[in-house]
Parts: structure tokens; C-alpha cells; sequence
């Protein structure tokens, strides 16, 4: 090889290396961004901790199902308060992998009747030092974040800095006329929603759950929706509510919002109906209302009165007459 060709050889090395180095730079440069962003995420996702606080009487069709929605949003840890009855199912049967790997934590008020509003207030004692925000949802309500995977980028958001509780409305899920129990996920067995939440009726009446920021002292939970008047609330945007009782009267229902399975099969509403409230007992009063709010949001038929009185043995006359009053109306 000549002086020429080596000559050649090593200027054209050099000049590759530099290739080598403006290309890294410029990818540097466009990636930069996208590196820092993603830094930002694992940060949130670190330095932010979510646990969800839910009582559970006769969920173990459900509760697989429940663990892995608030799992995928990246709840730290879920406190499932067993309320069943002393022989009751067991939810170590269904979500034994769950609790081994540290999850969910099962906490036991099995046969324990009145105990709704201490579970919550236990919850809160228990947790609220170490947890950035505690979520008080219910077995049936799923939580709906249209622009989030982790429910902790949604918390951080600028707009909720002032806020103490944030309170997100139910979507009710009508039980799409099915009568019985099958094993396909809630979602594909109930896709029909009830009509103001459809048509995004914002001045509609409707049902809040709230999520409680942790690290504040001395709350009282008295409330199973709003917890307590006396903290800052705000709606699933950050904005303030126009609130009635348990209801907003400014609800809004698009992107952030609870997917409530309330009544699902018809009879598995009657089972629910059966098995009583934990904080209300066998009160057949308590079930009347039960049963007017499942006939608001779902189709009222002669059908469904009489296989519900069937099976609970109460009488539903007041709802016979208000559907021959229908038909007479239309």
C-alpha cells in the first residue's frame, strides 16, 4: 500500500467517524425529548402512591376481574374489606396470587354487620400517611381515564394541585335484558349505558365516588360518596361542582367518569338484593329503593316484576301499577 492510499484511508476513517458522530448527535437531539418525557413518567410513577379502598360482600364472580382493572392503572395496593358472611365464600380462592405477590390485602369484618362507614375510616387511618391518594370505590365501579394508562399521571395533574377530594361520576350500565349470570368479562355482557350518560346530559342529576388526597390529618368519613364536606372537591377535570346531597347537578360524563355495573343480570341483582346491605341489613324498605333505582335505569316489564317478587318475596304492586300506567300513557 503507497503513502497515497494510506494517506487517503485515514482521511476517509476520520471523516466516517465524524459521519458517526453527527448522526448520534442529531438522534440525540430529536430523541431528547421523547428520553425526557419517559424520565418524567417513571418519576411520577415512583414518587406517587395510589391504594384503592373497597368493602366486599359476594364479589368472588367479580373480584378477579376488579383486581386486574385497578392493577393495569397502576394501583400500588388494594384493601379488600371481606364483609361476607362467616361461612361465607373466600377470597383467597379467586385472588390467592394477588395477595401472595403483595397486591391486595384482605382485611377481615366477615359477619360483621353495620361496619360500612368504619371500614372507611379505617382505610383512611391505616393509610393515609403513606399514600399520596386513596380511592374509595365499590366492587361494581371500574374507573374510566380515556387519555391515561395510570391513574397516577391522571392525580398529577396541574389541575388537581388545589384539590383535596376529587369526586367522578357514574355511568350506570343497564342489564342489557339478560336474566342470568355468564362468564364473559362485564364490560362485553353490559355494553349499554343508561340514556343521560349516552347523550352527555351535563346537567343531569347524578351519583359521585370520590378519591381522598392522603397526608391530611383528622379527616372523618361520613359519607360513602363525597366522605366529607369539609375538604376541597373538585370534578374529574379539576373544576368546581355544583353538588346536592350524594349528586353533582353539573355532571359531565366524557373521558373521566366510573363504569358502574350496578345492577348486571337480573338475577343477579335479586342476589344482591338478598344478600342484604352491610350497613342497612335485610330492611325491605331499603329494597324497594333498591328496586326503584334499578327500574329507573333499566327497562320495566311485567317480566322482570314478577321474577323479582319471586324471588324475594315482596311486593311489587306500586311497580305493576306503574307499568299498566305506561302502557295506558302510550
Amino acid at each position: 500500500m503507497d503513502n497515497d492510499t494510506i494517506i487517503y484511508f485515514l482521511v476517509k476513517e476520520k471523516n466516517i467517524n465524524k459521519l458517526y458522530k453527527i448522526i448520534i448527535l442529531i438522534y440525540f437531539v430529536f430523541f431528547s425529548k421523547k428520553i425526557v418525557k419517559e424520565i418524567g413518567k417513571f418519576s411520577i410513577i415512583k414518587s406517587t402512591k395510589v391504594c384503592l379502598c373497597t368493602p366486599v360482600k359476594n364479589e368472588n364472580r367479580y373480584i378477579k376481574e376488579y383486581v386486574e382493572h385497578y392493577k393495569k392503572y397502576g394501583v400500588d395496593k388494594i384493601f379488600l374489606y371481606d364483609n361476607n358472611d362467616v361461612d361465607g365464600e373466600r377470597l383467597e380462592t379467586v385472588i390467592g396470587e394477588f395477595i401472595e405477590k403483595g397486591l391486595v390485602e384482605v382485611l377481615d369484618y366477615r359477619g360483621k354487620l353495620g361496619q360500612f362507614y368504619h371500614i372507611l375510616n379505617d382505610c383512611y387511618k391505616r393509610n393515609y400517611r403513606i399514600y399520596d391518594w386513596l380511592i374509595y370505590f365499590e366492587a361494581d365501579e371500574y374507573i374510566h381515564l380515556s387519555n391515561y394508562s395510570n391513574v397516577k399521571f391522571y392525580l398529577q395533574r396541574d389541575a388537581f394541585k388545589k384539590c383535596e377530594i376529587i369526586h367522578l361520576n357514574w355511568i350506570y350500565h343497564t342489564d342489557n335484558n339478560l336474566i342470568y349470570y355468564d362468564n364473559r368479562p362485564l364490560h362485553i355482557r353490559f355494553p349499554e349505558v343508561e340514556v343521560n350518560a349516552r347523550n352527555n346530559v351535563k346537567n343531569s342529576k347524578n351519583c359521585i365516588k370520590s378519591i381522598l388526597r392522603g397526608h391530611i390529618p383528622n379527616v372523618v368519613i361520613n359519607c360513602a360518596h363525597k366522605l366529607t364536606r369539609k375538604l376541597k372537591g373538585c370534578n374529574g377535570f379539576g373544576h368546581p361542582e355544583v353538588i346536592k346531597g350524594i349528586h353533582t347537578l353539573n355532571s359531565d360524563f366524557r373521558f373521566y367518569y366510573i363504569d358502574h355495573y350496578y345492577s348486571k343480570s337480573l338475577k343477579e341483582f335479586v342476589d344482591k338484593l338478598n344478600k342484604g346491605d352491610c350497613l342497612k341489613g335485610q330492611n325491605s324498605l331499603y329494597k324497594i329503593m333498591k328496586i326503584k333505582c334499578y327500574f329507573r335505569k333499566n327497562k320495566l316489564t311485567l317480566e322482570k316484576i314478577n321474577f323479582i317478587e319471586n324471588h324475594t318475596k315482596l311486593n311489587l304492586t306500586q311497580f305493576k301499577v306503574k307499568l299498566k300506567k305506561k302502557s295506558y300513557d302510550n
